[in-house]
C-alpha cells in the first residue's frame, strides 16, 4: 500500500479528463472514492505515491476534506510524489445543472476558493510529506503559493501547469522560486505570458539544474540564464495570432537577447537543444543545424522576422 491513484478509475473511460457522467455513475464513482480512501486509512497505508484529480473548491463534495482526512490517517513522511491537478475532478454529473437553484452549483466554485483550498492542502503537506521529491500540478503563481511550494527542499523534479493563464508571472516570483530549491534538476514550465505584458523577459538561477523544458509555455522569454548545471533545454516558439505594425514589433523585440547569446553565457554545460545533440564547438560558431533550432526557439529580431505572433 505505497500508492493511493485516484485517477486509475479513469482507465475505464480511455483516460479522458472531467468527463460528463450521469448522475447515477457519478455517485457510483464518488461512492469508489470514499470506499478506496477508507481502504487505504483501514491498511494503514504507507504512502510514496498520491496521484489524484480534484476540483477542490468543491464545496459540495468537499474533495479538499477528504485529501486532508486521507494525509492525516495515512503514513505520509516519506511521500516522494505528488501528482495533482486540483482544477477539475475527473467525472461530472451529466445533469448538474438540473437539480440547481437560480445560482448554480458551478457558480459558486470560483477560482479563489480553488486556490484557498489548493493553499491550505500544500500547506498540510509541507508539514506532513516533507520529503516529496517529485512534483507535478497546476500552479497558481501566487507570493503565499511560491512561499508555499519553496519548502520543499528535496524537490528534484517539478513540473507547473497552468491556472489563471491571463495572471502573469512576474520575474522576480519566478527566479526566486528557483533559487529557492537547492536540489532541483528538472523544472518543467507552462506559463502563458499575457499579450498586454509582450516585451517583458526573465532570469532563471539555479546551482543544480539539468534540465529545462519550457516548451508549453507561450511568450516566455529569458534575458539571462544562471544555469552552471544544466545539461538540456526544450524552447519552443510558438506563434500568438496577433499582427503588429513593424515598429511595434521591433520596439517590443529590441528588448530581448538572442537565446544563442543567452545559452552561451549562461549555460556551460549544455549539451542538448530541443532533442539535438550540441556540437562541442557550439559556443564558438552558430552551426548550420543551431541556427535552425534557434529559428524555432528564439524570438530576437534575428531569428523572428515576421509580424505576425
Amino acid at each position: 500500500w505505497r500508492v493511493a491513484d485516484y485517477s486509475r478509475r479513469g482507465v475505464f473511460h480511455l483516460g479522458q479528463e472531467g468527463l460528463l457522467v450521469s448522475n447515477r455513475e457519478f455517485e457510483r464513482w464518488k461512492s469508489w472514492v470514499h470506499h478506496y480512501t477508507h481502504h487505504l486509512i483501514s491498511r494503514r497505508a504507507s504512502l510514496l505515491t498520491l496521484k489524484a484529480s480534484f476540483d477542490l473548491g468543491d464545496r459540495c463534495n468537499k474533495w479538499s476534506e477528504l485529501l486532508s482526512h486521507l494525509l492525516d490517517n495515512v503514513h505520509c513522511r516519506d511521500l516522494s510524489h505528488l501528482d495533482l491537478n486540483w482544477t477539475f475532478t475527473l467525472f461530472e454529473p451529466l445533469d448538474l445543472r438540473v437539480h440547481s437553484s437560480s445560482s448554480s452549483h458551478q457558480d459558486s466554485i470560483t477560482k479563489m476558493d480553488q486556490v484557498a483550498s489548493f493553499q491550505e492542502l500544500l500547506c498540510k503537506l509541507t508539514h506532513s510529506c516533507p520529503r516529496i521529491s517529485k512534483m507535478r500540478l497546476h500552479f497558481d503563481w501566487s507570493d503565499l503559493s511560491v512561499s508555499l511550494l519553496s519548502q520543499f527542499q528535496q524537490l528534484r523534479i517539478l513540473e507547473l501547469k497552468y491556472f489563471w493563464v491571463f495572471k502573469l508571472v512576474t520575474p522576480s516570483t519566478l527566479q526566486a522560486l528557483t533559487k529557492s530549491l537547492p536540489n532541483l534538476k528538472s523544472l518543467t514550465l507552462h506559463i502563458l505570458v499575457p499579450l498586454r505584458n509582450l516585451g517583458i523577459s526573465y532570469t532563471l538561477e539555479s546551482h543544480s539544474l539539468e534540465f529545462l523544458d519550457v516548451s508549453p509555455s507561450r511568450g516566455l522569454v529569458f534575458s539571462c540564464l544562471k544555469l552552471p548545471a544544466l545539461r538540456e533545454l526544450r524552447a519552443k516558439k510558438i506563434v500568438r495570432g496577433i499582427t503588429l505594425d513593424r515598429r511595434t514589433r521591433l520596439r517590443i523585440q529590441s528588448r530581448w537577447p538572442c537565446l544563442y547569446h543567452v545559452l552561451r553565457e549562461g549555460t556551460p554545460k549544455l549539451q542538448a537543444l530541443n532533442n539535438e545533440r550540441l556540437l562541442p564547438t557550439w559556443r564558438e560558431n552558430c552551426h548550420s543545424e543551431l541556427t535552425a533550432i534557434l529559428e524555432q526557439s528564439c524570438y530576437c529580431v534575428q531569428h523572428l522576422d515576421s509580424w505576425l505572433w
